[in-house]
């Protein structure tokens, strides 16, 4: 019986399909036509490919057949505000639920649903720590991409009202390396270049992309049906965050510091001229709202229930550093 992962070319899809394969799993990918295969050039030739997309159920049903475990990491993450809202619905919600479908049609026996923090909702005012027992609330801290999130959490407990056995993991903001100017990517590129103009006010959790796709291995083992699991590690400033990574590539971090006003001011002029030149904005509305305040989360649930352990920021900073500069 077969291992299926979505999003298995994507940055933590294809970490997920290496540990796997490395373990002796019989592991078939679920990816679309003309997806790169870069990031899994070291192990595309050990695993099953199936052509599709979670958007087409017909798809999803053929790549299921013969599948017992399920990792659905696909999804997709833009910070667009309500111009990104539709597509972000039609996979992070309306694929969610096509996967669950086909899950419970075809009698897999446990599905991992990879979510985000971001799903656990952001109060307008940081307080104490979030953890899994947090309940969505509006708040305009709450991105669409969120929202769209935490709606497909609900197609995954609907599933499981269905017969479905699956568990969800949330993780982080996730740093490893991957394809250039993707993800977090996009700023560890920046630090390395010292293009970063200026270090936002506030903070968030990170985690090793390593780490994540091990946890959602202890989550298949051991998570319980219907469980939220956090997959995160520490609580930084960005402040901290572009220090470390300055630090690991040798480089000054930027001088300049930046408050939630300025932020949402460089945002708006950002987005100006993303629509005029057609470019990716260097920062969205979204994420100056995000990341001018300082949300903290707890992992103890993840550590003491499903055995998880993390990295220091600083360990995965160095890999970065080492690694990229072998390939530059």
């Amino acid at each position: 019986m077969k291992t299926l992962v979505t999003g298995a070319t994507g940055f933590l899809g294809s970490e997920l399909v290496r540990q796997l394969v490395e373990r002796g799993e019989d592991v078939r990918i679920l990816r679309r036509e003309k997806s790169g295969l870069d990031l899994l050039a070291d192990v595309v030739d050990r695993v099953e490919h199936a052509i599709g997309d979670v958007t087409d159920s017909d798809s999803l049903m053929a790549a299921l057949e013969g599948v017992r475990l399920v990792y659905h990491t696909a999804g997709l993450v833009r910070f667009e505000g309500k111009s990104g809202e539709e597509q972000l619905r039609q996979v992070n919600v309306q694929g969610t639920a096509n996967v669950v479908n086909a899950a419970l049609r075809t009698g897999v026996e446990r599905l991992v649903h990879t979510s985000s923090m971001a799903a656990f909702g952001r109060p307008e005012v940081p307080s104490g720590m979030i953890d899994e027992t947090a309940d969505w609330q509006g708040s305009s801290v709450n991105s669409v991409y969120a929202r769209s999130k935490y709606e497909g959490e609900l197609e995954v407990h609907r599933g499981i009202a269905e017969g479905l056995d699956a568990v969800i993991v949330n993780p982080a903001l996730i740093f490893g390396v991957g394809r250039r100017g993707d993800n977090t990517m996009q700023i560890v590129e920046k630090v390395r270049d010292r293009k970063l103009p200026a270090i936002p006010p506030g903070g968030t959790n990170v985690v090793d992309v390593i780490d994540v796709a091990a946890g959602h291995i202890r989550a298949m083992e051991a998570g319980t049906v219907g469980e939220r699991y956090f997959l995160g590690n520490e609580n930084l400033s960005w402040s901290e965050i572009i220090g470390t990574l300055a630090g690991a590539f040798g480089v000054e971090p930027p001088r300049f510091k930046v408050g939630p006003r300025m932020a949402l001011a460089i945002a708006r002029v950002s987005e100006a001229v993303s629509a005029i030149t057609r470019m990716r904005p260097l920062i969205t509305m979204e994420t100056a709202r995000t990341a001018s305040k300082f949300y903290r989360y707890s992992n103890r649930k993840a550590v003491g229930e499903l055995g998880c352990s993390f990295r220091p920021f600083r360990e995965t900073a160095e890999r970065l550093a080492k690694e990229l500069s072998a390939v530059s």
